[in-house]
């Protein structure tokens, strides 16, 4: 790895520490992107406003970040379908484990949760199998 791929995942780690301790601090919220997405659908609670802000704000620093330095970005790793699907087991998966893994892995590790580990711990598991079943024992999905 080189240093400034280190120093960019420090950075990147700290703004994501940093915005999960904001909300938690002046909102009192677990910053959990599932959950602050789910929150977006109808119906729609008292606390719409600050799940659009921060989910807008998302997306506006990814656009942000693509327009100010472009080589950031690459070609998918897999085609659009594949990649859809995916996305689609990704939801899935968190609203049976009730979180995600920005608010398991991030906020529930940082509160001791036994619950965001274990959670934790699963999700990485399957990650790892699904990589290897992806690209060693079915290659016809590249």
């Amino acid at each position: 790895m080189q240093s400034g791929s280190i120093v960019a995942a420090l950075i990147g780690g700290i703004m994501i520490g940093g915005a999960a301790s904001g909300l938690l601090l002046y909102n009192g919220r677990i910053a959990g992107i599932s959950g602050i997405a789910a929150g977006l659908l109808p119906p729609w609670g008292a606390d719409v406003m600050w799940r659009c802000a921060f989910f807008f704000g998302l997306l506006t620093a990814g656009g942000l970040l693509m327009f100010a330095y472009p080589g950031a970005f690459s070609a998918p790793p897999r085609s659009l379908p594949v990649l859809a699907i995916a996305g689609l087991l990704v939801g899935l998966g968190t609203r049976i484990s009730n979180g995600c893994t920005s608010g398991h892995g991030v906020c529930g590790l940082a509160r001791r949760s036994m619950r965001s580990l274990v959670a934790t711990a699963t999700f990485m598991a399957t990650a790892a199998i699904t990589v290897y079943l992806v690209d060693w024992v079915l290659p016809a999905f590249r």
